[in-house]
């Protein structure tokens, strides 16, 4: 069994001014929501083990903001902190795997 439960990346990449990245759209903002919003929640404790991490780059950048969560391998954008609920609430608690939001 891995130390994680599950382990999720933020691209938080900042490229030079005018090239797209995740972070130009608050990345690193959405990425500190997301693990106070884990711990509010008690999901990073021993029984959930959940862990939120900051990436660099992560390669897709046309498809960003993106975070990944292992060890699914499942790839998400998002928008919102409603969208980052929703993949906290569906895939971090429930184990379900929020479609409408993978890439």
């Amino acid at each position: 069994m891995s130390y994680y439960q599950r382990h999720v990346f933020f691209c938080v990449n900042q490229r030079d001014a005018g090239a797209v990245c995740c972070n130009n759209h608050g990345a690193q903002a959405m990425r500190d929501y997301a693990k106070e919003r884990v711990k509010t929640l008690r999901l990073d404790g021993k029984s959930r083990r959940v862990r939120i991490n900051n990436a660099g780059c992560l390669d897709r950048c046309n498809e960003g903001p993106v975070i990944v969560v292992y060890p699914e391998d499942v790839w998400y954008t998002y928008v919102d902190k409603e969208d980052i609920d929703e993949i906290i609430e569906e895939h971090l608690r429930n184990g379900r795997v929020v479609e409408r939001l993978r890439i």
